[in-house]
């Protein structure tokens, strides 16, 4: 098996999104009141946006975008097959998506994330807070960060077992270690 990443295209994003694992259509359920694959796409599409291809077929879309000026906002959603493109994904944030956000000045990189727990605190990312009823039925979230203070003491050997940690997202419940799934309270 073969991972390439590439560029977004609306195309692949598309795809993706209809195809996407059950745990992460219900993680967008809970963000977002109205979506479609397209939608979903179009607003992939701003900031930087790359596509893991296994084997030729799109199954994970991931990036950054700006949500003001040195805020900014990283994300990733998959098919079932996802989880074998996780090491690709990893090595690719490490040297190119963390470079690139960091080369527009950003002082802060957030991820609000019920799934992937343990990739995030792999990524280097910090656990900051919970968020309690963040999502829209009351669905509770951790959110996690980098900072430019700590961006560059992220080593990648920090990341290894990555793709284990991924992969458990879709296994066992793993996924949602330490989130509370349900509403508040």
């Amino acid at each position: 098996m073969t991972v390439r990443i590439i560029g977004a295209t609306l195309r692949d994003l598309s795809y993706i999104a209809a195809n996407l694992r059950p745990a992460d259509r219900d993680e967008i359920d809970c963000q977002l009141d109205q979506w479609s694959p397209a939608l979903l796409a179009l607003t992939a599409l701003q900031g930087f946006a790359y596509v893991a291809e296994l084997d030729g077929n799109p199954e994970a879309g991931f990036g950054a975008a700006e949500q003001r000026g040195g805020l900014w906002v990283a994300w990733s959603w998959g098919t079932r097959r996802m989880e074998r493109c996780v090491p690709g994904i990893t090595a690719h944030f490490h040297a190119v998506l963390g470079p690139q956000v960091a080369a527009r000045g950003a002082w802060r990189v957030e991820a609000a994330n019920q799934l992937a727990l343990r990739w995030l605190g792999r990524l280097g990312a910090e656990q900051r807070c919970l968020l309690p009823g963040y999502g829209k039925n009351g669905e509770d979230f951790f959110l996690y960060d980098w900072t430019r203070e700590g961006w560059n003491h992220v080593s990648v050997s920090k990341t290894t077992g990555t793709e284990a940690a991924a992969a458990g997202a879709d296994r066992a419940g793993q996924g949602y270690a330490g989130a509370r799934g349900g509403p508040a309270g």
